[in-house]
């Protein structure tokens, strides 16, 4: 125990010989060919609050509107469950200015400009989320603000809803520095629930052991 490594790594040949110039008992197998695209299948489309989200190689249907989304290999559709759990939450949310903190691929930020939120402030730490978040704002004819910031720590922009589906910890965080009345967590698992002083849960959606909140703030008289 703990003499051995394994690695699971794709390489061309060329790679190959590298890689046993330095390992050299390494054995390798050949892969199907297409290997590099077949997390798309991962990425499928769904109907979520009368929205009908997913990627650009599925066909949209006709009767619904759609957010179409490329994820690249990073980012997700709109599949996963706390990405679905948050569109059925802003559904049900008054309508307004929104901040999307954490904005990955831009699909909430997309999702809500399709139920009429804005304007919509699209933020990330991740150059790369920025660039899918424009991308896919073009591909769907949305105007968003998308700019780089970290949540955490920066200045936060103005907005009547935040929407935020990132890590739990991150989440309290954020809820402890938003100024706002209304905030839409995700990111975390059914057992948790970001607690913090001065918040309630409106509401909370459950899908497939993940949770979403609608919280706000409260009022004193």
């Amino acid at each position: 125990m703990g003499e051995e490594v394994e690695f699971a790594v794709y390489v061309d040949a060329r790679g190959a010989d590298r890689f046993r110039t330095v390992f050299p008992t390494a054995s390798s197998t050949p892969v199907e060919a297409g290997w590099e695209d077949r997390w798309r299948k991962f990425h499928t489309g769904a109907l979520v609050a009368g929205l009908w989200i997913g990627p650009p190689w599925e066909t949209a249907p006709t009767d619904v509107p759609a957010v179409v989304i490329e994820p690249g290999r990073a980012f997700g559709t709109g599949a996963h469950p706390t990405t679905r759990a948050c569109v059925e939450l802003l559904a049900g949310t008054t309508r307004g200015g929104l901040l999307d903190a954490g904005c990955g691929s831009g699909v909430l930020s997309i999702a809500a400009a399709r139920m009429g939120f804005g304007p919509i402030v699209s933020v990330d730490v991740d150059e790369a989320a920025l660039e899918a978040t424009r991308a896919n704002a073009e591909r769907n004819g949305c105007e968003l603000d998308v700019r780089l910031l970290d949540v955490l720590r920066g200045e936060l922009p103005a907005a009547e809803v935040v929407v935020a589906n990132i890590e739990v910890r991150a989440v309290i965080v954020l809820l402890r520095r938003w100024p706002g009345r209304t905030a839409i967590t995700s990111g975390f698992l059914a057992h948790e629930r970001p607690e913090v002083s001065g918040w309630s849960c409106e509401k909370r959606v459950e899908l497939d052991g993940w949770a979403a909140d609608r919280l706000v703030r409260e009022t004193t008289v």
